[in-house]
């Protein structure tokens, strides 16, 4: 009898995912990543308490990732004695349950471009939209990735 593929797997480790969120940013579209300069891209298995009173969550699994700091919509050209840098978050327990509950068939590495797009769309400003075409042109990206290995 042939075993079970998943029988042997782990989930995915904190140097697992910034290896998926890297090859997803990787695979979005040149003049998208091209915007986002040096905002650093950080992985954590779950938002912190300053980030869980901020955002009034009920639970620690209420958000997949966060932007924090100033959007260029906001004046992020301008900052404040004070500020810190900008930063954007990927919550690596609550995208596993995402994941796990999701019954779109989404692969992991698509719902981490999805959170990654919606998070970098929401620092330059973009709509919904937007993010979509800029997802569906990730998806293409790293479609031709792979048939190019």
């Amino acid at each position: 009898m042939k075993a079970n593929p998943w029988t042997e797997r782990t989930a995915p480790s904190l140097d697992d995912f910034e290896q998926i969120a890297t090859a997803a940013f990787e695979a979005l579209p040149p003049e998208f990543k091209a915007l986002t300069g040096s905002v650093p891209c950080a992985v954590s298995e779950f938002p912190d308490e300053e980030t869980m009173r901020e955002m009034e969550l009920e639970t620690e699994f209420d958000i997949l990732g966060l932007f924090r700091g100033v959007g260029l919509p906001q004046g992020a050209g301008n900052p404040q004695t004070g500020q810190l840098p900008n930063q954007i978050w990927l919550y690596r327990r609550p995208i596993l349950d995402y994941w796990a509950e999701s019954e779109e068939g989404e692969t992991l590495g698509e719902i981490i471009t999805h959170v990654l797009v919606h998070e970098i769309g929401h620092h330059f400003g973009f709509s919904d939209e937007d993010m979509e075409e800029i997802e569906a042109q990730a998806a293409r990206e790293e479609s031709g990735a792979l048939t190019r290995r």
